[in-house]
Parts: structure tokens; sequence; C-alpha cells
């Protein structure tokens, strides 16, 4: 079951990166088709031999996670647009979750509640991580000021914990040392959930726009 759901991931994940996929393979606009991931092969693993294994989630108690290999250090580039920070495709090229479809929205990522709670690795687990993949990305800053960030947030069906979707965000430029995480992409992820949940855009428009550059998602869907 784990392995078949880490190739239904990674095909969806080809669509996301390459946005070339039929609709319905990565997901359908609302209240048509199922959305659902097919299965298919595994897509590449990325720059510096990453392999990281995506966990199965849904609604629930609490999942259990371990510490994924990451990058090799340096490894990965920062890309930035207009002085913001954008991540290295090669090594994060985004990662869904299988559990979260255009179909049943209502039940995951919008249902009344919250969603992401229950999915959410745990500190132990993410702090590790956010070490080993701040010498991929060569991050050297403070750590207090950067942000373990989903590419594809959770709000956003995101998978929790597949190496390719977080990678480290380092703050806006000019951000005061010492002042803890502020960047301009949760705002961004915010926005584009309350399109989705409304029925504005797809879950696989947005999932797409958020790969394709976070700080053009909005406009690239008419959301501003």
């Amino acid at each position: 079951m784990r392995s078949a759901h880490r190739a239904a991931s990674s095909v969806v994940l080809s669509c996301l990166v390459l946005a070339g996929c039929s609709s319905g393979s990565v997901g359908s606009s609302p209240g048509a088709g199922s959305g659902s991931a097919p299965a298919g092969p595994s897509a590449s693993a990325g720059r510096g031999g990453l392999s990281g294994r995506a966990i199965p989630v849904g609604a629930g108690p609490q999942k259990q996670y371990t510490v994924q290999q990451q990058p090799a250090a340096g490894s990965c580039h920062y890309r930035h647009v207009k002085g913001e920070p954008l991540e290295d495709p090669a090594c994060t090229p985004g990662a869904i979750s299988p559990a979260v479809t255009q179909t049943n929205l209502a039940s995951t990522i919008c249902r009344a509640g919250g969603y992401t709670k229950g999915i959410r690795p745990s500190t132990f687990v993410t702090g590790r991580e956010k070490e080993l993949n701040a010498a991929s990305y060569g991050y050297t800053g403070r750590m207090g000021n950067a942000e373990y960030d989903h590419l594809i947030s959770l709000q956003l069906g995101g998978d929790p914990n597949d190496p390719r979707n977080l990678w480290v965000e380092p703050p806006d430029p000019g951000h005061k040392a010492g002042g803890g995480v502020n960047n301009k992409k949760d705002p961004v992820e915010t926005k584009l959930h309350t399109a989705v949940c409304s029925g504005k855009v797809s879950l696989a428009a947005a999932q797409r726009a958020i790969v394709s550059d976070w700080t053009t998602a909005l406009s690239s869907l008419g959301l501003g």
C-alpha cells in the first residue's frame, strides 16, 4: 500500500511540474470527475541522490513519520524573483498527498475544524530534516528566521513529509535577524486554500500555480 501511494504521488508530481497532463490526471475542476491520482512509474529522484519516501496520510490520529533523507549538501540552489526566494525545482519539485482529491475536499482540507493538525510531522522529525536541508541548500543564516516550508502547503493537499515537498525557505530580504519567521508565501497559500474551498479554482490548478512560482500564483489564477 505504501509503495502504491508513492507511485501515485510521483505521477501526479510529474504532472504538476510539467503541467502537461490531461484534465483529471492531476485533479479535475469542481464537480467533475474523481480527481484521483493514477498509479504509474515513479518520478526521478532529483539532484543529489534524494530518496525520500512519501507516507500515506489522512484524517484521524496524529500520523507517525521518520526523518527523511535529504539532497546532498550544497547540491540545491535558491532562485530569486524580485528579491523573493524560490526553491530549486530539481531538489524540491513538490509532492502531493494521495489522500486529498478534488472530490473529497469537504472531508479533508476544507473540513470544519481544520485538517493539518493531525497530519503534520512532529518537530522532532522536521527539526532534524530542516538542519539537513539547510545544508542541501547551503543556508547559513539563523535557523529561527527560516521556515521549513511545504512547497505545496498542507492546506493545498501537499505531502506532509516527502522531502521533495520540503525546503528551508530563507527569510525575506531585509528581515530583521532574530525576528522569527516572516515570509510572503504563507498568505498566498491561505488565499489559494480559500479559493479552492469556495470552488473558484480547482485543487490541481492551485497546486500547479504554487509549484510553478509562488510569487505569481495568485495573479496567474486571476485571484489578485
